[in-house]
């Protein structure tokens, strides 16, 4: 079975709402009609009958009409649009006197209904509404004054009345539904919008994007979503394919390094000495490229948040000391001085492993980028219930243009100007991003010649 569309859906529903609604609408205006009608009717017969029970005459246990022959002529001489018929009868139902457009015809009296109770009758096969009025001497019944009208106009009104909204509701419903199918589809146009430029979006071509509706309704809030949406899925796949260039660049070089060596090596035979210098060079470099891939695998577990944390409650002091002394070689060996500010054992809840990775990095690149002689001093504050940890040496320091850039991944501040100090450009990526998970404010000062601050808060 072929599916509506959307547009045509929309139609639908609104013409079935509709049509709920019309179906009631000319439900309530026939019946008002009908009950006006029928109102209308029963005013003038009761009308019409008290009137005549006061041109009557009781004489002893009869009564007589007065001014008989007058009342011929003034009333009920002809059948008019819609005739009153009136019939006098005695206290047996016998006829008295009839108005003369009853003719040969005579109005039954109908002893099984209440008195003055409106009922409806034939009338030579026409259908006519009646009443009887019980004509009283003091408080017997001597006689009624029989008043009916005909229903046929009443009637043929409400018929007419009927098969003009029987016709009407379905042209109605289907005006209507052409009417909301063509405004639907103004309304979905942003849809169609959508569905075009879905079509024509490929990862090689990501830079279409929706036209924004004029009205800023839910369809406007829909095209600047997926926009935004969009944005992000063309900034992520940008952003992976630089990755993805620069990790091969990265794992190029030193593979070509080890190359070149092991091919230099290889040319002529070589003494001892030079054969144990060549290896431990590509050993170094074997160790730098496991250290890279080790970074590289590192930032890929963390960058989609599936990590599963494990939160505990975390020595912030011990964990600061362990690390400081995992690295105690390189601080003799550059003779750093190192200060630990810690007023009372400070803890946070955190994951341990990973806030490990954080302090590891920090440390790392503070020794690194440190010269000889130099210091690296760790404070840690309690302020206002925001734990602070803040990491400062007194390195080569950042350029305050490359602030912005020393979270990007493989970006190394002076690279050309320290050849000397090796990296890989990825620690302060995964600090950031490890951050981020932990929900840890990350926040970086620096001046050149003088050193680099980082606070890490705790909330």
């Amino acid at each position: 079975m072929q599916q509506l569309s959307f547009k045509n859906r929309i139609a639908s529903n609104y013409i079935i709402t509709t049509a709920l609604l019309i179906f009631v609408v000319f439900f309530v205006i026939y019946t008002i009609v009908k009950l006006s009608v029928f109102s209308h009717i029963n005013y003038d017969i009761r009308s019409e009958s008290q009137k005549h029970l006061s041109e009557i005459e009781i004489k002893g246990n009869g009564f007589h009409l007065t001014h008989v022959e007058e009342w011929k002529e003034r009333e009920h001489n002809t059948i008019d649009v819609n005739p009153v018929f009136v019939q006098f009868v005695d206290g047996i139902g016998k006829s008295v006197e009839k108005s003369p457009n009853l003719k040969n015809r005579a109005l039954k009296f109908n002893s099984g209904i209440s008195k003055n109770e409106l009922f409806d009758t034939k009338l030579a096969n026409k259908t006519i509404r009646q009443i009887q009025v019980p004509i009283y001497k003091n408080t017997k019944i001597i006689g009624y004054v029989i008043v009916a009208m005909s229903l046929e106009d009443a009637t043929m009104v409400l018929n007419n009345l009927c098969e003009v909204l029987i016709i009407a509701f379905p042209l109605i419903l289907i005006a209507l539904f052409l009417i909301a199918r063509f405004i639907a589809g103004r309304s979905i146009k942003p849809i169609s919008s959508i569905i075009e430029t879905s079509n024509v979006i490929t990862k090689d071509n990501l830079k279409s994007r929706i036209p924004l509706p004029i009205n800023r309704d839910e369809l406007y809030i829909l095209s600047k979503t997926i926009n935004h949406l969009l944005d992000r899925i063309e900034t992520a796949i940008e952003r992976e394919k630089q990755f993805t260039s620069d990790a091969s660049h990265e794992l190029r070089t030193p593979l070509t390094v080890i190359k070149g060596t092991l091919e230099v090596l290889i040319r002529k035979p070589r003494n001892h000495e030079e054969y144990k210098e060549k290896i431990n060079f590509c050993v170094t470099e074997v160790n730098r490229l496991n250290h890279l891939v080790d970074q590289l695998l590192l930032l890929a577990r963390f960058e989609n948040q599936n990590q599963s944390l494990k939160i505990e409650k975390v020595h912030l002091n011990a964990l600061i000391l362990d690390t400081l002394s995992r690295y105690s070689n390189t601080i003799q060996s550059k003779n750093i001085l190192i200060s630990t500010e810690f007023s009372k054992e400070y803890y946070v809840n955190s994951d341990s492993y990973l806030l490990s990775i954080i302090i590891n990095n920090l440390v790392v690149n503070a020794l690194k980028y440190s010269n000889e002689k130099a210091t690296l001093t760790i404070i840690i504050t309690d302020i206002d219930n925001i734990l602070e940890c803040h990491i400062i040496d007194s390195g080569i320091g950042i350029p305050s243009e490359d602030l912005l850039k020393i979270f990007n991944q493989f970006y190394r501040s002076k690279s050309n100007e320290h050849p000397e100090i090796k990296g890989t450009g990825l620690g302060l990526s995964i600090v950031r991003r490890l951050c981020t998970l932990l929900n840890i404010e990350i926040a970086i000062s620096s001046e050149e010649y003088v050193g680099t601050k980082v606070i890490l808060s705790f909330h």
